[in-house]
């Protein structure tokens, strides 16, 4: 019977995807080989890579300045890498904090330059996007985390900044079209919206490389990785192969503005239930809701567990919240088809005229 995933992460893909995936484990493309155990410097991989370079590029329209990289280590990784390579050694980043993601990152920028918080929703245990702050003209980027899945929260627009922006994007991107020639990185963890973890995808403004006075690691140079072509060791074959499948299919889809338009009615669906239903409420700012993460509360916890029970006898997965803030989470990312937000919403009114 089929399951509704709303896990966070990693997250439901399209059916094509899994199909196609399965069956390049046992063949890919009829070479009598499975993608499993082909070399990365096979034509057949270098084909794969090559156009997992050039979708990003064609959806999200990259200028010539920047570069696709596909890396390991997960967008953690990118916390520090960010730090090691833009920012000076007397230097200055700022940052704003919206949830553990942005925490961690910060923790991690200040082992190679001074690092300013330019705002924080702690104070409400992360509920809102902070709009009231400045951006200091010295600072060399604007850090900040697109969507939070723990939180759900998500900004519906870019930072106003005169300076670059630097964006961890996991759990957002490909979910609508946005103006890269404004970022210095972008960085985003395969397992939401574009494939199984393992990789990691990211883009970088080259012009801004090889400005720091510090002496990096190879393997943490991004330069390393340009030129090479994500290929200076053995890259995620399997990941990166999944994630060129799920881009096809985002094309073949309609593109970004054909997934933000559906997103959006997807989101609408699952708020206007919350909104509705007397036994939730949801915890993010009204202004500030997720389109990939909704969160939401029972008003009387002891509600918590019967619903959990419903969900599960209605093979619906993945709705249970994080620990941070408990109560529930439905994600729904790109693959999430409109059916299975109806059975949770169907659950949830039925739910309320049994229990409310």
């Amino acid at each position: 019977m089929k399951k509704h995933n709303f896990s966070a992460g990693p997250a439901i893909l399209p059916a094509d995807v899994f199909s196609q995936a399965a069956e390049a484990v046992q063949d890919l493309n009829g070479i009598g080989l499975s993608v499993l155990e082909i070399s990365h410097r096979s034509p057949e991989f270098v084909a794969v890579l090559e156009e997992a370079v050039a979708l990003p590029k064609e959806l999200l329209q990259i200028p010539d300045t920047h570069e696709v990289l596909y890396l390991t280590g997960g967008a953690s990784s990118q916390f520090f890498m960010t730090a090691m390579n833009l920012l000076p050694h007397h230097g200055k980043a700022a940052y704003l904090d919206t949830g553990s993601w942005s925490t961690k990152a910060i923790k991690e920028a200040k082992l190679f330059g001074a690092v300013e918080v330019l705002a924080s929703s702690k104070d409400k245990n992360y509920a809102y996007i902070p709009k009231d702050y400045t951006v200091p003209l010295d600072a060399t980027y604007l850090h900040y985390t697109s969507n939070n899945t723990i939180f759900g929260t998500q900004y519906q627009q870019l930072p106003a900044a005169d300076i670059p922006l630097v964006c961890d994007m996991s759990s957002d991107i490909f979910s609508r079209p946005i103006d890269v020639s404004r970022f210095a990185v972008i960085y985003a963890g395969a397992q939401k919206n574009l494939g199984p973890a393992g990789t990691t995808l990211v883009i970088v403004n080259k012009d801004l490389l090889g400005k720091v006075e510090r002496e990096i690691p190879t393997m943490l140079d991004y330069r390393t990785h340009i030129k090479k072509n994500s290929s200076f060791n053995t890259p995620p074959v399997f990941p990166i192969y999944v994630s060129m499948l799920t881009l096809r299919w985002i094309k073949e889809q309609g593109g970004l503005a054909e997934m933000a338009q559906n997103n959006e009615a997807k989101a609408k669906l699952v708020y206007d239930a919350i909104d509705r239903n007397p036994l939730f409420q949801g915890t993010a700012a009204r202004e500030d809701r997720s389109r990939m993460n909704a969160t939401f509360v029972a008003n009387d916890p002891e509600v918590e567990t019967a619903f959990l029970q419903a969900c599960q006898e209605a093979n619906i997965a993945g709705i249970k919240g994080h620990r941070s803030i408990g109560g529930f989470r439905a994600s729904i990312y790109n693959a999430m088809p409109t059916e299975s937000i109806e059975v949770l919403v169907e659950l949830m009114d039925h739910f309320a005229q049994k229990h409310g």
